[in-house]
């Protein structure tokens, strides 16, 4: 059985350690772009994804409340001690948006994207920071969608899917800009792989064939 370097198990110091993109990175490994989701759109996507059907949740729970404090006075205590508990739990709509709303703003603090010269990283958590990996040559298409929220900030979402898995970037500022490098980057990173320098021809006479 072969033996296993432990060179590749050595860590830095845990206490240096930021859990951001740049202590990712291996050897000769470099940035060629990275962006956070542009804040005003990331957040105000996902308030408006539950709003409507929250608000009118609400409006009828606070109407039937409404009544029963105006009408039902004359009730006993005990039915009061069911009927809150009832309608804090019946409210449940409600709570998952703010929890929603609160959710994105802390999610948002850790939200990174990085192209490399290997490999797209993505960043991001709640609770624990997570880390994603998409390599070049496993990228099957990449596109971009831009809703009403991204023109009104001028943002879009690319969406990248691989041999085993779909991601989204979300809320990228220029995203026509990026969507275009990142094509480019794959395109030349995958041609790097299947046709390294020594293998091709200095005129390579199947390309750009004419139909």
């Amino acid at each position: 059985m072969k033996e296993i370097n432990e060179k590749y198990f050595q860590y830095k110091n845990s206490s240096n350690v930021k859990n951001s993109i740049d202590d990712e990175l291996i050897e000769g490994e470099k940035i060629l772009w990275r962006a956070k989701p542009k804040r005003g759109a990331y957040i105000w996507s996902n308030v408006l994804k539950m709003l409507p059907f929250a608000l009118i949740w609400l409006a009828i729970d606070v109407a039937f409340i409404v009544v029963l404090a105006k009408y039902a006075g004359g009730m006993p205590t005990f039915v009061w001690f069911i009927l809150v508990p009832f309608f804090i739990i019946h409210l449940t709509p409600v709570w998952l948006w703010i929890y929603g709303m609160i959710r994105a703003n802390i999610e948002h603090k850790n939200i990174e994207y990085a192209f490399t010269n290997k490999r797209i990283i993505m960043r991001s958590g709640v609770i624990g920071i997570d880390f994603r990996n998409i390599y070049y040559s496993d990228i099957v298409s990449v596109n971009l969608k831009v809703g009403i929220i991204d023109k009104l900030f001028k943002v879009g979402d690319i969406y990248l899917k691989a041999k085993t898995e779909s991601v989204v970037l979300f809320d990228i500022s220029e995203p026509y800009v990026v969507l275009k490098a990142l094509q480019q980057i794959s395109l030349d990173i995958k041609a790097d792989i299947y046709f390294p320098n020594e293998l091709r021809p200095s005129k390579n006479t199947g390309y750009n064939t004419n139909y």
